[in-house]
């Protein structure tokens, strides 16, 4: 039987997943690291070159007899990232990432133009926040009038990724509604948030036609004999990340919660109608399988721990023993861990803040379980926003690195009261769009399994590192997660107000 894989194109690395529909194995995993060019502006970049060297490393390493068996190929990408294009599709300056934060006084003006952060709800479900795609545009135009000039197509990460190999523009609804001009309600582009974002050109002409999630399309041949792969090959519409570890990770009906730590941490839970918060409180998105994705993003999650475990020293891998010899609530340390600013809480200008220090606890354990707690509250943040307008789950399901810690995964469960599941494979959002490809393909050929099925039908979770909350825990943990919100609250006036373009 043929084989599928899937990409995926993250901040910090490419993963590129090769699985056997038929075994239901994994037969290949690669990955190959990215620099992250980041200014003490808060910008955060890459070359999109890079990107295409990755995934040539990446297939490179992989057997050519199964590279040549892979018949549908999906894309998962970093959301929001901006990538601006010639008339000749030629990269014009290097892509703003999703936790870039340079562009944050140019969020208020957008929402401004079209009566203000209601307004901007009511036009098309989400605030312009720090980081979406639609504020990168207006900091190109004051900050890179050259590239400005000569703009005439824009890309997301995954987008870029998919003309290289296809030679066709598209964007499916679920990265798109990540850009800020998607109106998630009609699945449509908003012709009042295109306007706002830039009043002097026709903004809906930058943009690529909007595709179904079933979408295929031809490899090019070129593309397809430089990495080895048959000509044949069909590559699906694919997605942003969080869209594809959703399928990755099984979270495609409704009342299953998703839980990713990475770089970024997020909430996701799958709605077969918008889910549309009236404050903003949550990122009302599309998904990638022709639904909705309610989602909570914030920006600093396994950065925190990396960065503590970088400071003493130590790896992340040695990280559990200092959880396992430290109790909850860290001695009374609390870490904010906005180091990259922080989109929940909207706090974009917001850095880290350490209280609590005493001389019991000023030690490299409790400072990487504040860490730890921290990024994990921040999280309990965005759940209780969730909680409070009627959402209910009965697990959680944990995808990314931090889902590799014990600790971690027992962490989540007792601070959310809620039993955690992981899947076997731990490559979420490539094995989400390897999944989505194989969906397709299916449905291309005639096959009308739903993705309800052959999520339930591909995707296992692994007995031996599921945990259950322990009560005794409970106490402890609420009491520190009610000092992080009250240090929250007392540091919010501090870094609320972005400063005026």
């Amino acid at each position: 039987m043929s084989l599928v894989a899937g990409l995926d194109l993250g901040t910090q690395s490419v993963k590129l997943v090769v699985y056997d529909p038929a075994s239901r194995q994994v037969l290949a995993l690669q990955g190959r690291a990215l620099e992250l060019i980041a200014g003490d502006d808060g910008s955060r970049e890459q070359h999109p070159s890079d990107w295409l060297d990755a995934i040539r490393a990446c297939f490179a390493a992989v057997d050519p007899t199964l590279r040549a068996r892979i018949a549908a190929l999906g894309v998962s990408g970093q959301q929001h990232g901006f990538v601006p294009l010639d008339a000749e599709g030629q990269v014009l300056a290097p892509a703003k990432l999703w936790c870039d934060t340079s562009t944050s006084a140019q969020c208020a003006p957008i929402m401004d133009a079209v009566g203000g952060v209601a307004a901007c709800i009511a036009q098309a479900g989400n605030p312009i926040l720090a980081g979406y795609t639609a504020s990168k545009l207006p900091w190109t135009k004051a900050h890179r009038p050259e590239a400005y000039a000569k703009l005439a197509a824009i890309a997301l990460p995954h987008d870029y990724v998919n003309v290289w190999l296809t030679g066709a523009r598209w964007m499916e609804h679920g990265d798109a509604s990540g850009t800020g001009w998607l109106d998630v309600r009609t699945r449509d582009w908003s012709p009042a948030l295109l306007a706002a974002t830039d009043p002097e050109r026709d903004l809906s002409a930058c943009l690529p036609p909007l595709v179904e999630a079933d979408a295929l399309f031809p490899v090019r041949s070129e593309i397809a004999a430089e990495l080895g792969l048959s000509p044949q090959l069909r590559v699906s519409a694919g997605g942003g990340d969080n869209m594809m570890a959703a399928i990755g990770t099984g979270c495609v009906v409704p009342g299953r919660l998703a839980m990713s730590l990475g770089t970024s941490g997020t909430l996701f839970a799958y709605s077969d109608t918008p889910v549309v918060s009236d404050s903003g409180a949550w990122a009302a998105f599309c998904d990638s399988t022709g639904g909705w994705l309610p989602l909570i993003c914030t920006m600093n999650c396994t950065v925190a721990t990396e960065q503590v475990a970088r400071m003493f020293g130590f790896s992340t891998r040695e990280g559990d023993a200092h959880i396992d010899a430290t109790a909850p609530g860290a001695g009374g340390l609390s870490l904010l861990p906005f180091l990259n600013g922080e989109r929940t809480p909207d706090l974009p200008l917001g850095r880290g803040v350490l209280t609590g220090l005493s001389a019991h606890n000023m030690d490299a354990a409790h400072l990487y379980r504040a860490a730890m707690e921290g990024a994990t509250y921040s999280l309990k943040y965005g759940f209780d926003a969730f909680v409070s307008a009627g959402m209910a789950f009965d697990r959680i399901v944990l995808t990314g690195g931090g889902a590799n810690s014990a600790a971690w995964r027992q962490l989540v469960a007792d601070v959310f009261a809620l039993p955690v599941d992981v899947p076997v494979q731990g490559e979420g959002a490539a094995f989400g769009a390897a999944l989505q490809a194989l969906w397709a393909l299916g449905r291309a050929q005639g096959d009308a399994t739903s993705m309800e099925a052959l999520a339930a039908a591909h995707v296992a979770t692994d007995p031996a590192r599921a945990c259950t909350p322990e009560p005794s825990r409970a106490p402890a943990y609420r009491a520190a997660y009610r000092r992080f919100t009250d240090h929250l609250d007392a540091v919010r006036p501090l870094y609320a107000a972005p400063p005026a373009a």
